[in-house]
């Protein structure tokens, strides 16, 4: 249900929330509040946590909620609401010791209005929620076919939380501090059923204030939040945050130029040759008015070959997938369609960021156009054939680049645009032999990356259909190995397969830009592209 409240009120309660808003004032520092402000083009489709499938709705969710654990930015797993953990010798079981200080937000919902302590049961609620069909959350799947089927979760007492697994699954860590299993009170979800998305209440830094859905939503700060800095001073150091939804990414960057947004994640691609250099760099006469904030994004761009099927699917032929893998340059296409953001991907698929990433023992594909001509002369392949490569608009440019580059070796190629839900539907079925894909990890993990070709898989997530014994068996291995020196090693196996195999040809890894006002401190990124607030000042 909408949230029906007049926006002349909630304009009112802005400003008094914040003694300014950018209708009535361009400053995020006015008087004592200090109000964060950034915008989601795309707009919130609630606040839900059992529904943080996306961007827009996992930011907001870090704001308001809290799990078991959380991702520092090195992608470390680091206490939250639990103080400490042990994993059983056998990795199937977990036991979490809750802090005692975690409060929820106060809300109508708790008697008095008074938010109470969380105890191990609010997690065994919430865990349970989840895989509850009849909420059919996006977010079942990190629960399905992992979790043992008897008693998966059970509260020992108040402050200890077990969760039991079928076999061992050593990314389940990782998987736990996604927002998908944010705590939240029992309370809330029988007073506001389905209308949680409009009234959450969680555990975290900052608490629901007003939505005007499409226009503006206000959190403020949390008095309560158990969390501390190093000094020992309470967190966060902001009054509160207001997120606007202009869904024009050109306006977004003239308001956030205008000084009326404190951030902006990357930037829209007309805007980048005014904003960055070739080499991804800011512009030199930028530097003294805005800061950018570079960091690798756990995101593999590539293109993907159907390697099952008929006679009639010349991808079959692993001469040609490889003469393909060398016969283009990455980094010119990186200089010349992204300004030089991004990593060339010539260290296999998963991407530069990962703890596993070693590009010194995993020696990808890189421009040779002699062996590349060599291996296809090799393949036997007929050059009178043209081949076609499927993608979306968004990435036509990088198409023709590499087409116009792959004819220099002999190949006659076409591109053919298709919508990404359909290209999508297509993918699954086994409809197009050679098309444009990306793979953001869920969790930081290189499993993520590598359950893209277990062939126990189906599509998603393997699109290509790749199957080859040896690398399931080294994936099976590396999902009960708890030794993270012993799983790397596996990992580096499995890419060597695939570069060998070469299912796929991996482009770039990306990375994320983060604009922010120079008068912002503390904003930092990581690998997820997660937004955390809680320790961001405003001077």
């Amino acid at each position: 249900m909408k949230n029906r409240v007049p926006y002349c009120l909630l304009f009112i309660a802005y400003c008094l929330l914040s003694n300014s808003c950018n209708s009535c004032n361009n400053s995020s520092n006015t008087g004592n509040k200090k109000f964060f402000r950034y915008n989601q083009s795309s707009g919130i489709a609630s606040l839900d946590p059992a529904f943080s499938k996306d961007q827009s709705t996992i930011w907001s969710c870090n704001q308001l909620y809290n799990s078991l654990v959380q991702l520092d930015d090195n992608l470390n797993t680091q206490p939250s609401i639990a103080k400490s953990w042990e994993i059983s010798e056998d990795g199937k079981t977990y036991t979490f010791r809750l802090r005692s200080d975690v409060k929820f937000h106060d809300n109508e919902c708790f008697e008095g209005g008074k938010g109470r302590p969380v105890n191990a049961n609010d997690v065994v609620c919430s865990f349970k929620r989840i895989m509850d069909k009849k909420l059919a959350s996006p977010g079942a799947w990190i629960f399905n076919n992992n979790v043992d089927s008897v008693e998966p979760f059970k509260a020992l007492d108040d402050s200890t939380f077990q969760l039991k697994l079928l076999r061992p699954f050593r990314p389940m860590l990782g998987i736990i501090t996604m927002q998908y299993c944010s705590v939240i009170p029992e309370e809330a979800i029988k007073k506001y059923g389905a209308d949680f998305r409009a009234h959450p209440v969680g555990t975290g830094p900052f608490m629901f204030k007003n939505w005007k859905e499409g226009t503006a939503l206000i959190l403020v700060k949390n008095e309560n939040y158990f969390e501390r800095d190093e000094q020992g001073n309470a967190l966060p150091y902001l009054d509160g945050i207001k997120i606007s939804f202009i869904d024009n990414k050109k306006t977004e960057y003239l308001s956030f130029k205008q000084k009326e947004l404190d951030f902006i994640n990357s930037i829209d691609a007309s805007y980048i040759d005014e904003v960055l250099d070739e080499d991804g760099s800011m512009k030199a006469e930028l530097k003294d008015k805005f800061n950018l904030l570079k960091t690798p994004y756990l995101n593999t761009e590539y293109l993907g070959f159907l390697v099952s099927g008929g006679d009639d699917n010349p991808y079959l032929n692993k001469k040609l997938r490889q003469a393909i893998n060398y016969g283009f340059d990455r980094r010119e296409m990186l200089k010349y369609l992204r300004n030089g953001v991004g990593k060339p991907a010539e260290s296999g698929f998963t991407p530069f960021g990962l703890p596993s990433f070693d590009a010194d023992k995993v020696k990808g594909y890189t421009y040779d156009v002699e062996k590349a001509k060599t291996l296809l002369k090799e393949s036997g392949f007929d050059k009178t054939n043209k081949l076609v490569l499927y993608t979306n608009e968004t990435y036509k440019e990088y198409a023709l680049f590499i087409t116009k580059q792959l004819e220099q070796i002999g190949l006659s190629m076409r591109v053919e645009i298709s919508q990404p839900s359909i290209l999508r539907e297509w993918m699954s079925q086994g409809k197009v032999q050679f098309f444009r894909g990306s793979w953001l990890a869920d969790y930081p993990d290189a499993e993520n990356y590598f359950a893209v070709f277990y062939s126990k898989n189906g599509a998603p997530p393997n699109y290509t259909r790749f199957s080859n014994k040896q690398f399931d068996a080294l994936y099976e291995k590396a999902l009960i190995e708890n030794d993270d020196a012993k799983r790397f090693v596996l990992f580096h196996e499995m890419e060597k397969i695939l570069i060998e195999e070469a299912p796929v040809v991996p482009l770039y890894y990306d990375e994320v830009l983060r604009f922010s006002q120079k008068n912002i401190e503390g904003l930092t990124a990581n690998g997820l592209n997660l937004l955390n607030l809680k320790r961001v000042r405003i001077k």
